[in-house]
């Protein structure tokens, strides 16, 4: 009998901190900015003898509020610890990491499994600990840019919890959104600010068994992570089903090819020969302090998401949409504040024409600068009728790219939607009684042809007519010519 297989998933998540300065000294962390390489480096990051580290004080505490978000217990005495490899980019011949005592751990996230179901997936530990130097490689040789190392960079490490690749995808969404709602992290993927490592394993369904294990190395989108995912576990399956061994190593992802590819054996922790880092003492945290840390935390997206549905009426699907962003959810509370009509039209305006300019255009919600109580006054003037959807659109196009009044605009551009029934109905009898070959395959159940005759409608108003009277009329006038 053929067996059927699941995955067994874990997560690695590393984030590079939002701080001013780097992990242990006090140089720019900021080397995307940086005037030229190894510029925005000292004795400390490049690891030169005799130079002493120090921790970064706005790095650990914002480690502590991940780890509070993400439902961990907080370790009042945490250690920092050398984790020992040779390559190029490590100056020092070691990474500052954690081990045996990282700042949170034990933590939980609430994820979907792709059927609507819901799994909470264990979080391990939080740790901190520094990036690496960037290397840039040319054919006989590579250049190393220091400006990178030391930069602090949070390790988010989650339990084998994980079935699916839906459930992958889920966590990884919820976890940058958390990441970028306490503002700890830009989550902007394409810079390699963060990154994601799935360990993979497969085995029949039903059994409690952990099998070998391979890694797939930095993965920058969420597009690497499922299709590296869904690869790697049908090639695991592959293996089994062909009576063959996994064998337990480190992978890459070949984006361009859509495989993965073998990059080492994988390590274990003891092949990083992890001990207590000799220059810094252990970190310790009091209550009080992980009290005022905890403060800080703001509504994280499902509490805000569970408040929208209740608050404004909205789907499911529909909050989640406008919590995935923080700007994006507070932009939305803004115009609901300022606005008349109902949360869900407010919605459909956001979720449609503003979010498909700011696409087209290639601008995020960040870069918006239509003022909340702008566009709830445009979007009032379509709910009571003031101007039509059409209309709405073409207000809110100018309101982009020139700024102004949307009553002014609207006055400018002679917008203002036709409500006058008797005009309507002298426009609607004028394109019925040109138009009688139309009119009688309408009527010989030609239905799609009423879009046609609504279309009429709209370009001879210019789009103005008010589309429920129009209908109205032009279903009454179609009716009245049955033969």
């Amino acid at each position: 009998m053929k067996l059927t297989y699941e995955p067994v998933i874990g997560l690695e998540i590393h984030g590079e901190l939002l701080t001013n300065s780097k992990m242990f000294c006090s140089c720019s962390a900021d080397y995307g900015s940086a005037p030229e390489p190894n510029s925005n480096i000292c004795p400390v990051c490049t690891g030169l003898p005799g130079a002493m580290p120090v921790v970064n004080k706005k790095a650990t505490e914002l480690a502590a509020l991940v780890g509070l978000a993400l439902n961990c217990s907080i370790n009042k005495n945490n250690t920092f610890a050398r984790k020992n490899y040779y390559y190029p980019d490590l100056p020092k011949g070691y990474q500052i990491s954690q081990y045996e005592l990282p700042i949170a751990e034990k933590g939980s996230l609430e994820v979907n499994d792709g059927s609507e179901n819901q799994l909470k997936v264990r979080v391990r530990r939080v740790h901190i600990e520094e990036d690496t130097a960037k290397l840039a490689h040319e054919k006989k040789y590579a250049l190393v840019d220091f400006n990178r190392a030391g930069v602090p960079l949070l390790e988010i490490v989650s339990e084998p919890d994980i079935r699916t690749v839906e459930a992958a995808l889920d966590y990884a969404t919820k976890v940058r959104a958390i990441l970028r709602y306490l503002g700890v992290n830009s989550g902007d993927m394409e810079k390699g600010v963060l990154r994601f490592e799935a360990n993979i394993s497969v085995r029949p369904v039903g059994s409690g068994e952990f099998r070998t294990r391979t890694e797939i190395k930095n993965l920058n989108s969420f597009r690497a992570l499922v299709r590296a995912s869904q690869y790697e576990i049908e090639r695991q399956i592959k293996i089994y089903e062909e009576g063959g061994t996994v064998v337990q190593e480190t992978l890459g992802w070949d984006d361009v090819r859509g495989v993965t590819t073998s990059q080492r054996s994988k390590e274990e922790a003891h092949d990083y020969r992890y001990f207590p880092e000799p220059d810094l003492p252990p970190l310790q945290l009091s209550d009080a302090w992980i009290e005022s840390i905890r403060s800080q935390l703001p509504e994280l997206p499902e509490a805000k998401t569970a408040r929208f549905i209740s608050d404004f009426g909205l789907t499911p699907s529909e909050a989640r949409f406008l919590t995935s962003e923080r700007t994006l959810a507070n932009y939305f509370e803004s115009v609901v504040a300022n606005s008349k009509s109902p949360a869900k039209t407010i919605h459909s305006w956001i979720a449609g024409e503003f979010m498909r300019y700011l696409n087209d255009s290639g601008l995020s919600i960040d870069a918006v600068t239509l003022a909340p109580e702008t566009l709830a006054k445009l979007i009032d003037m379509v709910t009571d009728k003031t101007i039509g959807a059409s209309a709405g659109k073409t207000v809110l196009t100018e309101l982009f790219k020139n700024g102004g009044d949307p009553a002014q605009i609207v006055k400018e551009k002679n917008l203002l939607q036709m409500t006058d029934v008797s005009a309507i109905q002298e426009i609607v009898t004028k394109i019925l009684n040109d138009n009688p070959k139309e009119v009688d395959e309408f009527n010989a159940g030609k239905e799609t042809l009423f879009q046609w005759f609504m279309g009429q409608v709209a370009r001879a108003t210019k789009g103005k007519a008010d589309p429920n009277v129009a209908k109205e009329l032009m279903v009454k006038g179609l009716e009245e010519r049955k033969k």
